[in-house]
């Protein structure tokens, strides 16, 4: 994530500020320029940017800031939709009459306002399933029906469609599940990285050259993918997936180890990408050596500044008496599996700008 600051007095901003607190002015993300920006109202519902390098760039407010309050993003004015990018790719909500359903909603599209954000910067494919049915993107967001009329909700992907049971979005019965499921680490925005990992595996990878050197990293993922996770679940875990993986469930499956990767490469993407924006530089570290820097945007440069970045925050955290911020060790194989990710992500941005 990078730094934003007020364009118009210079206000430091968090990504969810929809209001600057020095200078009062209305703050939007906008999608087409990834960048926050301060608006002046233009009339009719129409805002301009309060900056003269935008040259008085016209937007809406997204229906969802304007009605919900769920919501700070902006749409370009010439853009027949109400909702931004992010909202319209949301397709069912939970029942928000019940009560903390319409709080869950508000945590979730902070979720994936940051994963769409990461997905901008890496300029991968976006599109919704109004833009393209067959192949667009989509995020129901269920909550569990009584106990008496239905089996939990699943979170999951199939055929662009996303669920996210709105459960993860209350911090008691992650950290519940987490603790129950023996996992290290378990997120909101984890989920929703993981579950776009499976939707880009359909996109970029099924049918295409990559298939073959996938199965080569990973396996063949025609194995029996409901069996493989039954198998899994049956398992205790034994610590041997850290000789290959970047976790306990990815071993359960050749996708299940693709998102997991998948999601393990956006953490450190956008990790590393805050700590530079914040100014954040470790010197004198046994991890590089100024003899030997790897060419910048390569995935060595972005592993050789990791290794001292995770240092340093699991040493903070346990100055804290918090559990370590980064509870991973990566073999040289799960490394090789995020050069393949970062590999295929490149590619699509390539042809994204062809």
């Amino acid at each position: 994530m990078k730094i934003f600051r007020c364009d118009h007095c210079g206000q430091l901003l968090f990504f969810e500020n929809s209001q600057c607190t020095r200078c009062g002015h209305t703050l939007a993300f906008l999608p087409d320029r990834r960048r926050m920006a301060a608006l002046a109202l233009d009339g009719n519902g129409v805002w301009r940017v309060a900056t003269r390098g935008a040259q008085g760039a016209l937007y809406r407010l997204c229906a969802n800031y304007r009605t919900a309050n769920v919501c700070n993003w902006a749409v370009p004015h010439h853009e027949a939709s109400e909702l931004c990018l992010s909202c319209r790719l949301t397709r069912t909500l939970p029942d928000l009459s019940v009560a903390g359903h319409a709080e869950a909603w508000y945590r979730l599209e902070i979720a994936k306002r940051r994963l769409l954000y990461s997905l901008l910067e890496l300029r991968l494919p976006i599109a919704s399933r109004h833009d393209d049915p067959e192949r667009g993107l989509a995020f129901d967001f269920l909550a569990d029906p009584h106990a008496d009329t239905g089996d939990a909700v699943l979170t999951g992907h199939a055929h662009g469609v996303i669920t996210i049971n709105i459960a993860e979005a209350d911090d008691t019965q992650r950290e519940q599940r987490r603790v129950a499921l023996h996992e290290p680490y378990r997120t909101l925005l984890g989920h929703f990285r993981h579950e776009i990992g499976h939707y880009y595996w359909d996109l970029l990878i099924a049918g295409s050259w990559r298939l073959d050197v996938f199965r080569l990293r990973f396996g063949d993922e025609r194995e029996d993918y409901a069996g493989a996770l039954q198998r899994h679940y049956a398992q205790i875990d034994d610590g041997q997936w850290q000789r290959a993986h970047v976790s306990h469930y990815a071993r359960s499956h050749p996708w299940e180890d693709w998102a997991e990767t998948w999601a393990h490469y956006l953490h450190i993407g956008d990790t590393l990408q805050t700590a530079r924006a914040c100014g954040l530089s470790l010197r004198d570290t046994p991890f590089a050596s100024a003899d030997t820097q790897p060419p910048r945007g390569s995935f060595d440069e972005l592993m050789q500044r990791w290794y001292p970045l995770t240092f340093a925050l699991n040493n903070l955290n346990r100055g804290l008496g918090l559990a370590d911020a980064y509870p991973f060790a990566l073999s040289a194989t799960a490394i090789d599996k995020l050069r393949f990710v970062h590999e295929t992500i490149a590619e699509a941005a390539r042809n994204s700008r062809d």
